[in-house]
């Protein structure tokens, strides 16, 4: 997926960054992306009891192979959005028993709490044909960033990547998952790996492609996601993925589509999260900015970034505004 991209430019402000512990790495001043001592992609944001924001991220590992390389996830966390600890690899693909025997393509991840377990769910090939014989699997910890083992995988779902989880406000646990333009969701039973019942298919989404996110405001449920845009289009929009919403009164849907909340990045691909903390909301995505300073523009070296999000009077959200601020 090569594709002739325009010169974007970067702000370009100072940032610190100091060794932490031996383990981790502590990432001072307001930067965005807010991870630059490695590539990362496909946050995941969750707030814990603790009263820290944890961000679960894939990682791009240079040089990179397109996506096939993406391998040891790591785990971030802040109290104040404004100094990140990395915590650390949690996994990697060579201590997934059922894994694709070559490794790698360890791709967009999601993390939940439940009964006193967090649950790490990641999609991963158990064959080398990797396109047909995608998982979604399951390590669980007591601890929110170490810890984890591999349990197995989510019985009952179909070949597809992007798992997301979400608890509702009675507990119960759906689970979604989707590409190529599909998006399907379902329950999971109360032991988290197994769905329950038959998975749907969401409708009413516009332009689906991937990276489906469940987050519910005042008894709304958003459902966001990352579309079909391409830069060859010449449609006047300069790049490539958007992120779209709809809403709905069920977390299974039918689904209204409202419209696009984040333009593209200079990224081939975003992914992203919503979540509220202290009060605000913020939208989390990645891009290529950090690869572009770096001067290796890669957008398979991609970055996590963070911009606050706000909604109107009547629940729509407004669109994102982007912000760049390089060490």
């Amino acid at each position: 997926m090569t594709k002739k991209r325009k010169n974007k430019k970067s702000v370009i402000l100072t940032t610190c960054l100091s060794l932490f512990t031996l383990f981790s790495v502590n990432v001072c001043s307001q930067q965005n992306p807010f991870i630059q001592h490695m590539y990362t992609a496909d946050p995941s944001a969750r707030v814990w009891n603790d009263g820290r924001l944890y961000v679960y991220a894939s990682h791009d590992i240079a040089p990179p192979k397109g996506c096939d390389l993406m391998d040891q996830y790591h785990v971030f966390s802040t109290d104040d959005m404004v100094t990140w600890v990395d915590h650390g690899e949690i996994l990697r693909s060579s201590q997934v028993p059922w894994g694709r025997p070559e490794g790698g393509f360890m791709w967009a991840p999601d993390c939940v709490y439940k009964d006193g377990i967090y649950y790490f769910y990641f999609p991963h090939p158990s064959e080398s044909n990797w396109n047909n014989s995608w998982k979604i699997g399951v390590a669980t910890s007591k601890y929110p960033a170490k810890d984890f083992v591999v349990q197995g995988y989510v019985q009952g779902l179909e070949s597809h990547i992007d798992p997301h989880v979400f608890i509702d406000d009675d507990g119960q646990t759906y689970i979604y998952q989707g590409g190529g333009g599909v998006c399907k969701a379902g329950k999971l039973k109360d032991n988290m790996m197994e769905v329950d019942g038959a998975l749907l298919t969401m409708e009413g989404l516009t332009d689906f492609h991937e990276a489906a996110w469940v987050h519910k405001r005042n008894g709304i449920y958003y459902l966001s996601y990352s579309d079909n845009h391409d830069d060859n289009l010449n449609d006047g929009v300069e790049g490539d993925n958007r992120m779209r919403y709809a809403t709905s009164n069920s977390p299974l849907g039918p689904w209204k589509y409202e419209g696009i909340y984040m333009n593209p990045t200079n990224s081939y691909t975003n992914h992203g999260s919503i979540v509220e903390y202290k009060g605000q909301w913020y939208a989390f995505y990645h891009n290529s900015e950090l690869s572009a300073k770096n001067g290796v523009f890669n957008d398979w070296l991609r970055s996590i970034c963070v911009d606050k999000l706000y909604y109107n009077e009547d629940g729509t959200i407004r669109m994102v505004k982007q912000t760049t601020n390089l060490e």
